[in-house]
C-alpha cells in the first residue's frame, strides 16, 4: 500500500506502508532523524521520541530481528517510524520476531522505501519540522499539522513507581549499599541497569512524587531520568526538584534531567535547529579535555549564555556544536549530562559517570 509522509513545508514523499495500519486521519508529529547503525529496538521503545517520527539515516534496518530482552521500556515512544529499506527476514539466534511483526504489535505505523537521506537532509537545511504519516495525502490539512506541538510528554510516558528487584549486591561499594531514588520522566531501562550493577538499591518513582515523599525513602542519591518534550513544561517537576536540591542529597541528571536540573537552578533552555540523535556524537569533558563518543537524543540543550558560574561549571561540551553537554555543580552535591552514559546498543565511553555518582553518594555518607 503506498503510504506518504507529507512535511510542513510542503515537501512530499511516497514510499509503501509497513508495520501497523495509518488511522485514517493520518499520524501527525514531528519528524526527527537518528544517525544510529544498530540499536533499532532500543530507539523505538525509548519514551523520549514521544509524539515525533522517528527517521533511520542508515538505510537498512531490522536484519537481526527483534529481542524484547534489549528493549528499553515496556512501551514504544514514537508515533511513527520511517526507514530507506526493512528487512523482512532477520538473521539472528536472538530473534523472536520481525521489525514489521513488532510494529504491528505496538500498533506504530512504518513507512519505508523513500529517500530517507534526502529527507535528513532537508531537516539538516530547514530545521525540525511537523509532519503527518498517511495513506490519504489527498484529505490532510496542512494547517492542523502545522499547528502541532508535542506537549503532556513527561505526564504521557511515566510510570508508576516500582523497586528494582535485580540489585548486584556484590558490586556494593566497601560493603555499602546505597539507596537511589530515580524519578521516571521517561526512563530507560539501561539506567536502572547501570545503578545495579554498581550495587545500588533502585527505586523508580513516578515524575510528579512530592519531595517529602520522596525524602520519607531515606535515598542515599537521586537520579533524574531521560524523557521527552519541552523542558519548560514541566513547572511542576521543576517547583519539586528545587525543593530537593535544598536537601543537598547527591544528585545525577541525564538528558531531560539535566535540562530539568538547571531549570531548577535559574538557568535557561533552547531548542536546537534538529536536534542530537544518534550513537556518534562527540563530547569534549573540559575538566580533563578528554573526547568521549556518546549515545544522545534530544531537542533541546541548557542554553550556554544562562549558566551562572557561581553555581556551576560546564563540564561537557559537543563538539560539533560547542552546545552544553554537562553541568558540575559548586553549591550542591550534583552534575549532570545531556548525552546518555547507559547507552545500549552503545557506545559506552561515558560510563564511568555512574561510577562517580556513586562515589558522590560515599562522598556525602562520610
Amino acid at each position: 500500500m503506498k503510504r506518504y509522509l507529507l512535511l510542513e513545508n510542503g515537501s512530499r514523499f511516497e514510499g509503501e506502508g509497513f508495520g501497523a495500519e495509518c488511522p485514517k486521519e493520518g499520524v501527525i508529529c514531528e519528524v526527527v532523524f537518528t544517525s544510529a547503525m544498530v540499536g533499532f529496538l532500543e530507539t523505538l521503545t525509548d519514551k523520549s521520541y514521544f509524539g515525533q517520527a522517528v527517521i533511520q539515516t542508515f538505510p537498512l534496518i531490522g536484519n537481526y530481528g527483534v529481542n524484547l530482552e534489549d528493549a528499553e521500556s515496556e512501551r514504544t515512544g514514537c508515533c511513527a517510524y520511517i526507514v530507506r529499506e526493512y528487512c523482512e527476514h532477520p538473521s539472528n539466534f536472538r530473534s523472536k520476531m520481525t521489525l514489521d511483526e513488532f510494529l504491528k504489535k505496538n500498533n506504530v505505523p512504518g513507512l519505508c522505501g523513500i529517500d530517507t537521506r534526502a529527507l535528513t537532509k532537508t531537516l539538516c537545511n530547514a530545521g525540525t519540522m511537523n509532519g503527518i504519516i498517511t495513506d490519504n495525502p489527498d484529505s490532510v490539512d496542512m494547517e492542523k499539522v502545522k499547528a502541532y506541538r508535542v506537549e503532556n510528554a513527561v505526564k504521557s510516558m511515566t510510570g508508576n513507581s516500582r523497586e528494582v528487584p535485580e540489585t548486584n549486591k556484590a558490586a556494593s561499594v566497601n560493603g555499602k549499599e546505597y539507596h537511589v531514588v530515580l524519578l521516571d520522566f521517561g526512563v530507560k531501562e539501561n539506567i536502572v541497569r547501570s545503578l545495579a550493577e554498581r550495587g545500588c538499591n533502585v527505586t523508580v518513582v513516578n515524575a510528579y512524587t512530592k519531595p517529602e515523599d520522596i525524602l520519607k525513602l531515606n535515598p542515599d542519591g537521586i537520579m533524574l531520568s531521560n524523557g521527552p518534550g519541552d523542558p519548560k513544561e514541566n513547572t511542576e517537576i521543576i517547583e519539586n526538584i528545587q525543593k530537593l536540591i535544598q536537601l543537598k542529597i547527591p544528585l545525577m541528571g541525564i538528558c531531560l534531567g539535566h535540562q530539568l536540573l538547571a531549570l531548577a537552578n535559574g538557568f535557561d533552555t533552547e531548542k536546537l535547529k534538529f536536534g542530537h540523535r544518534g550513537a556518534n556524537q562527540p563530547v569534549k569533558d573540559l575538566f580533563t579535555n578528554k573526547v568521549y563518543i556518546s549515545t544522545q537524543n534530544h531537542g533541546y540543550a541548557v542554553k550556554p549564555s544562562s549558566i551562572d558560574p557561581s553555581k556551576a561549571d560546564t563540564f561537557f561540551i559537543n563538539v560539533n556544536d560547542n552546545s552544553n553537554e554537562g553541568l558540575k555543580y559548586k553549591k550542591i552535591p550534583a552534575f549532570s549530562v545531556q548525552f546518555h552514559p547507559e547507552a545500549c546498543a552503545g557506545p559506552k565511553d561515558t560510563g564511568y559517570l555512574f561510577d562517580d555518582f556513586v562515589k558522590l553518594m560515599e562522598k556525602k555518607g562520610e
